[in-house]
């Protein structure tokens, strides 16, 4: 299983620069994870391109799962009405929040 981390945020101000190294990713295996507990900002340009990686994978045959999802992903998520859609197990933290 192949993870990458994404840190600080999934803003229009960091979506170009992100996209290159998510769809790059997909080509690291069959199995593959990204941990978005580091995400500390995200919009809807972030939520677009996690999206388009989940249809990608979906397309070209991989597995791939988003863990950890941090408060403000759940958030956009739940916001969006996206997150059953997503198909992952995503655990709420109950730790004062």
């Amino acid at each position: 299983m192949q993870t990458l981390t994404i840190e600080d945020e999934l803003t229009i101000f960091t979506a170009s620069d992100q996209k290159p190294n998510l769809l790059s990713f997909l080509g690291s295996g069959d199995e593959l994870e990204i941990n978005l507990s580091g995400v500390m900002e995200m919009d809807t340009a972030g939520l677009q391109l996690l999206i388009l990686v989940k249809r990608e994978a979906a397309q070209t045959g991989k597995r791939l799962r988003f863990v950890m999802h941090s408060k403000v992903v759940l958030d956009i998520l739940e916001l969006a009405n996206l997150t059953a859609a997503f198909g992952d197990q995503v655990v709420i933290s109950h730790n004062g929040d």
